[in-house]
Parts: C-alpha cells; sequence; structure tokens
C-alpha cells in the first residue's frame, strides 16, 4: 500500500513539473512578444490588435512565481510527511519483529493509542473529522495556488468548494488544476463518507438507547418499582385502580431486562390500566447511576420486589438494594416498601433502611391469613375485597370539624365509610384499632376508615339511632381443633407459633410431608422453636408424600376440621409446579373424604352449587367439602379459576393477595401498621360472626342500629353476608334502610382475638 502511495506521489509530482515547465515556455514567449511590441511601437508601426497592451496588462497581474512555487512545494512536503513516519514505523516494527525483543511493535502501540484517544474522548471523532477537513482546505488552497493564477483566499474558497461538492472540479482548466481540483474532491467524499458514519451511528446509538430503556426519566411523584416477578401484574392492576380517580398516575419499572420484552409482557397484561402510564428502564438497582436514571430520589414511593427462586439469595438482594437506595445522594422524597421472603431478614433490612422502609414478609402473610381462613371459612373473599381497591379499603384523613366527638358518635357520622380507628397525634402517630367509645378526638387526630375511595366520604349530621340490647350475653365457644398442615415451608415454625397462639386448648396439629420426622424436629429447633413453650396444641408427625393416594389414605382425613396445602419449599421456585401439586393433593384429599362419607348423609347433604350434579365425582367432592375447610396455598392465578369454578375448596391465591398489600403500603404507609395488627396473633382481627349475637330472628334493624348494637361487644361491624349470598358486603350503601335480618346471616366484625 505505502510502494502505491508513493508511486501515486511521484507520478503526481511529475505532471507538476511539465505543467510549470509549460508555464515558464509560455512566459518566457510572452515575454519576447511585448519585447517585439516595444521595438515595433518604437518604429511606429500600428497595432490592430492590441496585443501589445494586454500583454503588459497580463505581465503586471502575474503573481510572484517564486511563491506560488514556494506554495506547491510545502503543500508536497506536508503530504509526504504522514507517507514518511508510517514508513519509518513500518520498517521499525519490522526490526523489532525480526529480532526475538518481546517489546511491543510501534505500529500497534501506535493504533492502541488511537484508539485509547478516541474511546477516553467523547468527542474526539467529530474533532478529528474537522481537523482533517480544515487540513486538506488548506494544502489543497495551497496548491491550488501554486498551479492557477488567483489569489491565496480565492484559492482557498475554491478548495472548499471542491469539499463541499465534488461536481466543481469540473470547470478546470490545465493539467495541474484539474489534477488538484481531483485530488481535492477525492478527499472531499472520503470526509464526507466519514461523517455521514459518525451521525449514523450516532442516531443509530441514540435510538439503540431509547429502545434498550437507556434514557433518564425526566418525573415526580411516581411510583417506582424495582425488580420483576409474577407478582408485577396485580401489582400494576391494583395501584391503577387506586390512582383511577386522579385520572391515572405514572408507574415506572426497572429491572435488569431488556425493555422490549417488559413492555411486551405489560402489553399481554389483561386488564385496563385506567389512564395510569408505566414506563419500562433496563437497569440494576445495585447501581447508583441507573437509579438515578429512574428519578428514585423524586418518587413517592419504591417498591422492591422479591425475586423468584431462593428465599435467601431473595432476602440478600433487596437488602443490598435497600443499601444502594440509601447511598442516594439526593435523598429520597418517598418511602421504601421491600417484599422479603423470609421473617428471619426483616430486622436485618428495617436496621438498613430505618424509618424510610416498610416491609411485607410474604411467606408470613399467607400463613396467617391461611390461619385465619382455615378457622373462619369465607374469611378469604372478605381480606382480598379489603386490600384490593376494587371494592373498600382503608384511608386515613384528618377531619377537624369532628375534633371533640367520642368515638361512639364518629361510628355514625359517616354515611359512606365506617370508621374502625384513629390515628393519635399525642402518641406520635400511633394508630389504634378499635378503640374505646369514649375516646374524644383531640385536634391533630385523624380517623382510619373502610371506604370506597379517598374521595368518596365525608362526615355528615348524627342520625338518630338507637342501638338496643344484645338479644343474650352470648360467648362465641372456642372448643380444640384437630388441622393438618399438607407440605413443609421455610417457615413452618412460625406457622406452629401462630396455630398455638390462635387455637384452644387440647388441639392438635398433624403435619404431613416427606421430610424425615427427625431432620424435620431439627428444623424447627434451628428456626426457633421451643417445643415445651406451646401451649394449646399437640404436634402430631407423619411421614409421606402429599400426591400419593395411598399415603394420603393413612390419615384420618374425615376428622380434620381443617387442611392446610402447603406450597411445598421443595418446588417453591416454580409457580406452576407448586400449584399443580398442590391441586393434584386437594382434588386426592376430597375424593377421599368423599368415598368415606355414609351414603345416607350424602344423600342428606345435597347442596344446590350450580351445575354439577349430585352423582359426579365433583358434586361428591362438594359435598365433603361441607365437612371440612381445606386452605390451599396458590401462587398463579389460573389455579384459582380451577378452584373458583368447582367450588371444593376455600383458597388464598398467594401472589396477588401479597401484590394488593404491596400496593395498599405503596399508597399509604401507614396502612401497613394497621395490616400488621390485623395478622398479628395479638390485638384485633377480622372475623366472621353469627347474626343471632346481635340481633333476634326476623327483626326490623338498620346497619347504624347493627354498628351501635356491636359496640356492646366492643365489636365494629364493617359488613355482612345474607344467608343464600356467596359474597360479604363490606361497607354497605344506605346504612339508616331498616330491613329484617335472618338469624343465619353473619357479620364481618373488627374484634379483639379471644
Amino acid at each position: 500500500m505505502t510502494v502505491i502511495v508513493a508511486i501515486t506521489v511521484t507520478c503526481f509530482t511529475s505532471l507538476l513539473h511539465k505543467n510549470f515547465s509549460l508555464q515558464n515556455q509560455l512566459r518566457n514567449l510572452q515575454d519576447q512578444l511585448s519585447m517585439l511590441n516595444v521595438r515595433l511601437n518604437e518604429c511606429n508601426i500600428y497595432d490592430p490588435m492590441g496585443v501589445v497592451g494586454n500583454a503588459s496588462e497580463e505581465r503586471n497581474h502575474i503573481p510572484n512565481k517564486n511563491l506560488k512555487n514556494s506554495a506547491l512545494v510545502f503543500s508536497l512536503i506536508i503530504l509526504s510527511i504522514p507517507l514518511i513516519i508510517l514508513k519509518y514505523i513500518d520498517s521499525m516494527s519490522r526490526l523489532r519483529n525480526s529480532s526475538d525483543s518481546e517489546e511491543v511493535s510501534l505500529n500497534k502501540q501506535l493504533a492502541y493509542q488511537v484508539d485509547l484517544f478516541l474511546s477516553v474522548h467523547p468527542y474526539a471523532k467529530p474533532l478529528a473529522l474537522l481537523l482533517a477537513t480544515l487540513l486538506l482546505i488548506c494544502l489543497g488552497g495551497l496548491a491550488l495556488f501554486g498551479v492557477t493564477d488567483d489569489s491565496l483566499a480565492d484559492c482557498l474558497w475554491l478548495s472548499w468548494t471542491y469539499v463541499a461538492d465534488s461536481g466543481n472540479h469540473a470547470n478546470s482548466v490545465g493539467i495541474g488544476p484539474k489534477l488538484v481540483s481531483v485530488s481535492i474532491s477525492f478527499g472531499g467524499m472520503l470526509i464526507f463518507a466519514m461523517m455521514l458514519g459518525l451521525v449514523s451511528d450516532a442516531i443509530s446509538e441514540k435510538f439503540d438507547s431509547l429502545r434498550k430503556g437507556k434514557s433518564e426519566v425526566i418525573e415526580k411523584n411516581h411510583t417506582l418499582i424495582l425488580g420483576w416477578s409474577d407478582k408485577l401484574g396485580s401489582l400494576l392492576n391494583q395501584l391503577a385502580i387506586a390512582n383511577e380517580s386522579l385520572g391515572g398516575s405514572i408507574v415506572v419499572v426497572m429491572a435488569e431486562r431488556d425493555k422490549e420484552e417488559m413492555e411486551l409482557d405489560i402489553a399481554k397484561m389483561e386488564f385496563d390500566f385506567k389512564g395510569t402510564s408505566v414506563i419500562c428502564r433496563s437497569g440494576s438497582p445495585l447501581i447508583l447511576a441507573d437509579l438515578k436514571k429512574v428519578s428514585v430520589s423524586t418518587a413517592r414511593a419504591v417498591v422492591v420486589l422479591a425475586e423468584d427462586g431462593n428465599a435467601d439469595l431473595s432476602d440478600a438482594r433487596a437488602l443490598r438494594t435497600v443499601l444502594s437506595l440509601n447511598g442516594v445522594k439526593e435523598g429520597l422524597r418517598g418511602h421504601i416498601v421491600v417484599e422479603l421472603s423470609d421473617l428471619d431478614n426483616e430486622v436485618l433490612v428495617k436496621l438498613v433502611g430505618g424509618d424510610l422502609v416498610e416491609t411485607v414478609v410474604a411467606h408470613d402473610v399467607i400463613g396467617r391469613l391461611m390461619i385465619q381462613c382455615a378457622r373462619q371459612p369465607g374469611l378469604a373473599q372478605i381480606w382480598e375485597d379489603i386490600l384490593g381497591f376494587e371494592n373498600c379499603e382503608f384511608y386515613i384523613k384528618r377531619w377537624p370539624q369532628l375534633d371533640g366527638m367520642q368515638f361512639e358518635d364518629i361510628l355514625i357520622s359517616f354515611p359512606d365509610a365506617i370508621p374502625c380507628g384513629i390515628k393519635v397525634a399525642s402518641c406520635g402517630g400511633k394508630i389504634i384499632l378499635n378503640p374505646d367509645d369514649s375516646y374524644v378526638l383531640q385536634e391533630g387526630d385523624e380517623v382510619l376508615v373502610i371506604a370506597e375511595d379517598d374521595d368518596s366520604y365525608a362526615p355528615t349530621t348524627l342520625p338518630m339511632v338507637c342501638g338496643g340490647y344484645l338479644p343474650k350475653d352470648f360467648i362465641v365457644p372456642k372448643s380444640h381443633e384437630r388441622i393438618l398442615l399438607c407440605g413443609w415451608r421455610r417457615d413452618m415454625e412460625n406457622i406452629i407459633m401462630v396455630l398455638d397462639a390462635f387455637l384452644a386448648p387440647d388441639s392438635e396439629l398433624w403435619m404431613f410431608n416427606d421430610v424425615p420426622e427427625n431432620e424435620r424436629e431439627r428444623k424447627l429447633v434451628d428456626g426457633g422453636l421451643d417445643f415445651s413453650r406451646l401451649e394449646n396444641i399437640t404436634l402430631v408427625n407423619r411421614e409421606g408424600n402429599a400426591v400419593i393416594r395411598r399415603h394420603l389414605e393413612s390419615l384420618p382425613l374425615e376428622s380434620f376440621d381443617s387442611i392446610l396445602i402447603l406450597a411445598d419449599e421443595s418446588v417453591e421456585d416454580s409457580a406452576i409446579q407448586a400449584d399443580s401439586r398442590s391441586l393434584a393433593t386437594l382434588l386426592l384429599i376430597r375424593d377421599i373424604q368423599a368415598k368415606r362419607l355414609p351414603y345416607k348423609e350424602a344423600l342428606i347433604s345435597h347442596v344446590d352449587r350450580g351445575s354439577f350434579s349430585q352423582g359426579s365425582w365433583i358434586g361428591e367432592m362438594q359435598q365433603a367439602s361441607d365437612r371440612s375447610v381445606i386452605i390451599s396455598e396458590i401462587l398463579d392465578p389460573r389455579t384459582k379459576n380451577l378452584l373458583s369454578v368447582s367450588k371444593i375448596s376455600d383458597y388464598v391465591l398467594s401472589n396477588e393477595l401479597v401484590s394488593m398489600a404491596l400496593a395498599m403500603v405503596a399508597e399509604d404507609r401507614q396502612i401497613n401498621d394497621v395490616l400488621e395488627e390485623l395478622f398479628a396473633e395479638e390485638g384485633n382481627e377480622l372475623q366472621i360472626r353469627p347474626a343471632d349475637l346481635y340481633l333476634r330472628e326476623e327483626e326490623e334493624m338498620n346497619f347504624y342500629e347493627i354498628i351501635l348494637r356491636a359496640r356492646q361487644r366492643k365489636e365494629i361491624v364493617i359488613g355482612y353476608r345474607f344467608e343464600n349470598e356467596e359474597h360479604a358486603v363490606i361497607n354497605p350503601p344506605n346504612k339508616e334502610v331498616r330491613r329484617k335480618w335472618s338469624a343465619k346471616d353473619v357479620f364481618v366484625v373488627i374484634a379483639e382475638k379471644d
């Protein structure tokens, strides 16, 4: 390549030399002609063509020949210098390669330095292109100045026109000007091609950045979700419903996935976003630059989702994410909601996050809900109504006009809401559920209610209500129970302790799983369970596989009051596999129970359950479901639909309920204190009470009167379910309308745990 360039330069120099020789001959002839014209003028000979005058005028305008030659030589020398340097470097590199030296060759070092310069400095490429353009214009202008009669300024401008438009060289006259103009035009084409490449690369890089979600999000008061899991769909749905009254909101999702894949998965979600916009960005929550990219400092809430898979690894990543959030220089305007998988890691996350962090331990929440729903059939549907934003949920607001009123009067002051607690300003904002009737609302106190939306309720004048007296001083009996746990969870010791707190003395807890009994006891002790502190339950261990029929037939399945089917720890990493196992266990247990039902009892227990006939296998399972409660821990919403249609199990939809709790705490962090008390072993809880505790058969009362009558038992009635209805009504409308009630109706109340 170097030889070819040298030959080209030699040819070009030879042609230029010939051009100069011809120009010198032309000037000599012009000089001779001028001398002859002078002699003719001296002899008074007339010049009809005016040749003498023109030649004299042209001679006066011819620039200095030496200056033009110097300009041409200088431009050639400048062009030759890079070639000489490259030839020298190549020769030195070959010399080093021929020796045994381990030193890096000069051409490689030069290439590395150029590559380093272009990589480190972002504007190196356009700057190099600009310098090359200016050098080409200057050298081309000097060369044109050497081969033409124009001034230097005109030659520089002509050189620029050749660079900008390669077609301009077609008007050149003479061999020298043509060669120079063609060379300048060729260099201009190369520079134009490089410029197009740079512009194309810049545009492609920008679009690629937008496609991959690397651009910055400029938002305020948005909800930021860090991570991706199968709970995201339910969480986005709840956030969309919660902000529907505001016309929608902005939700930003950042995960270590491709932006296009995330947007495609979200587009497949079958629900209406109700004006809420979802923005996806690719990035890691462990990198501060990525957190800044999604405007983490201006978000009103940051939700950290637990990863699907191993619980310990998921919680460890959540902890590192909280550390990264604490490292944001600008600080955080909103609070952090962290989903954890193991209760033991909650203390550490709160220690790192401080007052900014609210935690939702998925396993613990689901475990406690399963226990409550097992003891009170139908409670799962009520929890779905309260936790989700589709119906009624918790809201906290300040009402100055209620200051000085007793809680008993506040209870009947809201026609479209049900007060159930007070946020006490004098106690540092502590929320008291189900306070005493005599509590007087103070300045700064806020009222906790259950309402349809935060702008759908307001206090009115007190209605005239007379509660009357309870029909009887009836205490709900608490009898011993027999409960079966199918499967093994990592927080089994917590479930056992909660059951011991809830159940009556002499109750039995059967544990049926494939964990060996000696290893089972070791795991429980390592988890912190003290067997000597169990007061109300007796543990009965059985080893077997919950999806093998002969193993299940060895159990007295017809004698259990409640059966809890857990998502087994061995398959908890896969929601579909865990649900398949739970569903198989459920069907086997119901079939065994149905086969063990006495024939006469099966005939009597016929209940209309839709299109399933009494003689079908599902009909037999439905009859068996009337005798015992089975709570299945379900992870995939699609499995829920199967159970809902068959009606052979009361269920807890794990992922959906956890997503509802996350959305509720993200919208208002104060609600987490309310949920923690309702889930805890002590304090208040949701309960389902029979109507005969509050009224007599066919007694005519309105809902306000029932609320006041329930206050005699220090309970808050928040809804009811009619005898022939499947779903409860929470925060019913038209509370002042009187109606006749049946003793078989049930009421949903907030009451202290028995």
